[in-house]
């Protein structure tokens, strides 16, 4: 039975070139994961804040090994792309940027991001997911864009607003967090807004 619409993205739009290394031209980077990044990502997730808005929690380093190898391999599998955001001059971790959920056919994900103890009140996770929402629906070609959080974690509202991403609804008991069931709010980006602001620009 044939489709009465052509996929927005074909097979091959990510995997068929190696991941990126995105600039956000205020001194950040957004690179591929390596390795080498296990130790800082595992000191990240010893964080309480980290436990209270996500589902995992890293037991060792040799686990978060086992994690970047999982993103890394999305990549080739297009079902996610997983970023490290750095510090552009000291490569210091300061947190991570993704693209979830990809839907090439359909031209859509899901972003997600969080950053370190140290990187916080700096802009970090606003810079870098308007760098990757720039990438993914100027050069790559998504055509929407989704942002979900907590509805309790207002500094995550907080990054939505500020990188273009639309509030338009609250989801209803949609994610258990480790202390029950949390309201959502999903805000969303699609390729035909306004732009989100450039660096220096907030």
């Amino acid at each position: 039975m044939p489709y009465l619409t052509a996929p927005v993205l074909l097979p091959g739009t990510l995997s068929a070139t190696l991941q990126p290394t995105l600039p956000t031209h205020d001194g950040l980077l957004l690179r591929p994961w390596r390795p080498e990044d296990a130790p800082a990502v595992h000191a990240a997730f010893q964080d309480p804040a980290m436990h209270q808005w996500h589902a995992r929690a890293a037991d060792s380093v040799e686990e978060v090994g086992g994690w970047i190898e999982e993103w890394t391999a999305a990549w080739a599998g297009e079902t996610a792309a997983q970023w490290a955001v750095v510090e552009s001059g000291t490569d210091l971790l300061l947190g991570r940027v993704a693209l979830r959920e990809i839907r090439l056919s359909d031209g859509q994900a899901e972003m997600a991001y969080w950053t370190t103890v140290g990187a916080r009140g700096r802009g970090v996770a606003a810079r870098a997911a308007a760098a990757l929402a720039r990438w993914a629906l100027d050069d790559i070609g998504f055509h929407r864009l989704e942002l979900l959080h907590a509805v309790r974690n207002e500094a995550s509202c907080r990054v939505a607003a500020k990188t273009g991403f639309a509030l338009e609804g609250t989801k209803r008991s949609a994610v258990l967090h480790p202390d029950g069931w949390h309201d959502m709010h999903l805000h969303a980006r699609v390729s035909d807004d306004p732009k989100g602001p450039r660096a220096g620009e907030r």
